[in-house]
Formats: C-alpha cells, structure tokens, sequence
C-alpha cells in the first residue's frame, strides 16, 4: 500500500474548462488506476491551507485569488493583474477553494516528511509556475514551494527536484538567494518555449539554482545522461537531508505541448534515482496532457518511490478502454542521442562555472 497518499474529490475541481490542456481527468485516471491496483488508502488534507499559501505568497495575491473565484472581481483589469484572464489562466468559479485543495495536499505530505515519514505523496500538486503575487502557466498557488518552507523547519538543507518538460520558474524565483534550499530543474530549453528561463547561468547568488535546459527533440537516453551529470551531480554536492520532487510527465514523446522525446521507463529511471539518494521525499506530480501517457507514468513513480513493483500490463478494463494497455513503451524515440551536443554544451558549462560553488556541508 502507498504511504500517506493524499486525496480527495474537491482536487477534480482545479478545472479551466473542457478547451484547456490540464484536464482534471488525468488526476481521476490516475486515482482509477490506484485503486484497480489496490491502492486505495487516499488520506484527505482537507482545505485549510490558506496559512501555507501565505508562507510563500503575497496576501493581496492571496486575497485577489479569492475574490476572483467568487466572481467580485472589482474591475476589468483586476484579473489580469494577477496572471488571470488569458488562455493559459482563465479564472473559474471556485479557483481559490479548488487552489486550497491542491495547496492542502502537498503540505500536508510535506509536514508528514517533516515529522519523520520517509515518503508522503500530493499527486494532484506540483504547480510550479506560481510566483509570489501572479498566477502562471496552469498554476494558481505554488505547492513546492510550500512544502520546502515546510521542510525547512526540521531539516538544515532542502532540494526541489524538478522533471517537468518545463522550467519550474516559480520555485526557483521563490528560493533564488537562500543557501539552504537548492532547486534543480530538468527542461526544455526556452529560447521559445514556455516561460523563457532556466539557463544554466540562472545559478544564484549562493549558487543553488541549478539548471538543465536541453533543446526540442532530445531523447530520453541523452535526457538522463544529463540528468546523471547535473542533477545528481547537484544533489552530490551539496547533500540535502530531504526532497521535493515534481513529477510532472510532459517530457514523453507523446506529450502535446512539447518537444522533448522520452519514453516512460526511461523517464522513470530519474524517479528510481531520486528514490535511491536515501533522504525523505514528498513527491508531487506537475505537468502532463496527454490522457494515455500520465496516469500510468504518475502511477508507475508512485509504486517505484514506495518500491513497489510496477506492473508490465495496466489492468482490463481500463487498459483498453484508455488505449494504454502497458506502463511502459514497447519503443524507444528514434534516432538515439537526439539532442547531445546541445546537452554536453549544457552540460559543460554547469561544470565549469556552477558546480564548484555550490554549497557542501563539509
């Protein structure tokens, strides 16, 4: 059974509208499929999260989120101050009570970490675009971040690991000067592609912002190659005594919004690394659109992180009513080593002017 997996209903009502790409219906796939497997102990967070929101937002940011979910927004220009009101982040009925939930979850895995359990999980969370005042890229509240702030009141030295297709801005920008929290991101390169940062040069003043951009068409044997030199590199370095990992599974070949070319066991090879660092870990998921790809990808990285075994066969009859039969791809991306000179450049240039200066314990 998965330890201390947070869920609850209210989470399938963080809903943009039936046109926009985060459809809460991988959310419900992935809780199905847990649940065709067994796993059905989901703890509810319940919703009083709006102290943690406000550990890492603006209370005017906080309190705009609210009167825009209850439709009092007091002028036209009011949404998008906030980041709301484009494609992106159309505001919805109920955006703020719906942001809580998710908020709920990943504090309350966080603060089960905290407390001593070795893995907790908010598989609805990983909302890492979310700056202090203005919502952005699908993400209202910014849940990693408030799981770091909560680990930070055990553990001397936090790291936020982030497998995402896209830069987790948000973290990063929340986290940028402390010495303390070391945040890691794993993404496709954004000279046009959402949201335009995580340059290798993006380090820090105290060096613990690390980045791995890597360009369109990269496949998942040089992704991990340069997840191997960088981030676990990163982690080496300056040995963190727990673990924010956002999951989010749009780096599939698969994924409709972006360029990167993996395949769902390779991209797992990343979680069993994580997993295998031997620090506590509150797991989050993140990004993800396409319906066969992210319920058996977030599903096979739960039962990996519990180390449980993953299936070959995802069970009848959702496998063919969702046309995913397996959790894992029966080929590879063609050609392989799509995307290495690119990463050995990025690779390169953390070496030679990033890795040294982070921070190290001893």
């Amino acid at each position: 059974m998965l330890p201390r997996f947070y869920y609850h209903p209210r989470m399938l009502g963080y809903d943009f509208g039936p046109r926009h790409p985060l459809k809460p219906e991988r959310l419900r796939r992935t809780i199905e499929l847990l649940e065709a497997l067994g796993q059905t102990e989901f703890l509810d967070p319940g919703l009083d999260a709006r102290d943690d929101v406000l550990r890492v937002h603006d209370l005017e940011y906080v309190g705009a989120v609210a009167l825009i979910g209850s439709g009092m927004a007091p002028s036209q220009g009011f949404e998008s101050k906030f980041g709301f009101g484009s494609l992106d982040n159309p505001s919805f009925p109920g955006v703020y009570e719906a942001s809580l939930a998710y908020s709920a979850g990943s504090a309350a895995a966080a603060r089960d970490v905290r407390d001593g359990a070795p893995l907790a999980f908010n598989i609805s969370g990983g909302l890492h675009h979310a700056h202090r005042n203005k919502a952005s890229g699908f993400c209202v509240f910014d849940d990693p971040a408030i799981a770091l702030h909560i680990l930070r009141e055990r553990f001397d030295r936090v790291a936020y690991v982030d497998i995402d297709l896209h830069h987790g801005d948000g973290v990063q920008w929340m986290f940028y000067d402390d010495p303390n929290v070391l945040t890691c991101s794993i993404h496709q390169e954004g000279s046009r592609f959402f949201p335009g940062t995580g340059w290798v040069e993006e380090c820090g003043p105290v060096f613990t912002s690390v980045n791995a951009p890597l360009q369109s068409g990269t496949t998942g044997d040089v992704w991990l190659g340069a997840f191997e030199r960088i981030v676990m590199d990163a982690l080496g370095r300056f040995q963190p005594q727990a673990i924010v990992l956002q999951m989010g599974t749009d780096a599939h070949e698969y994924d409709p919004l972006g360029g990167l070319r993996l395949a769902a066991q390779e991209w797992l090879v990343a979680v069993e690394r994580i997993r295998d660092f031997g620090v506590p870990i509150v797991a989050v998921g993140g990004g993800g659109y396409c319906l066969t790809t992210v319920p058996r990808m977030w599903v096979a990285a739960c039962l990996t992180l519990a180390g449980l075994d993953v299936p070959q066969r995802v069970p009848e009859p959702l496998g063919s009513r969702w046309g995913m039969p397996r959790f894992f791809d029966e080929d590879l991306p063609e050609p392989r080593e799509s995307g290495t000179v690119y990463a050995h450049r990025t690779t390169e240039q953390y070496l030679n002017s990033v890795a040294e200066f982070i921070p190290n314990p001893h």
